[in-house]
């Protein structure tokens, strides 16, 4: 299952560039994870000091 962005979202970007397979874009008003892209790697998790990120 993918990971997602949840809420908690800042639109900071920090996630983006930890993606390996570039799944991530910038949303409105938040960030999205493309599912079919995403490899539950958990990169984008651990970079984002707002913890919005969930598996």
């Amino acid at each position: 299952m993918a990971h997602v962005i949840t809420d908690a979202c800042v639109a900071c970007g920090t996630c983006v560039p930890e993606c390996p397979v570039e799944a991530i874009s910038e949303g409105d008003p938040i960030y999205v994870i493309d599912a079919a892209k995403c490899t539950d790697c958990g990169a984008c998790a651990t970079a984002c000091p707002a913890e919005a990120i969930k598996g």
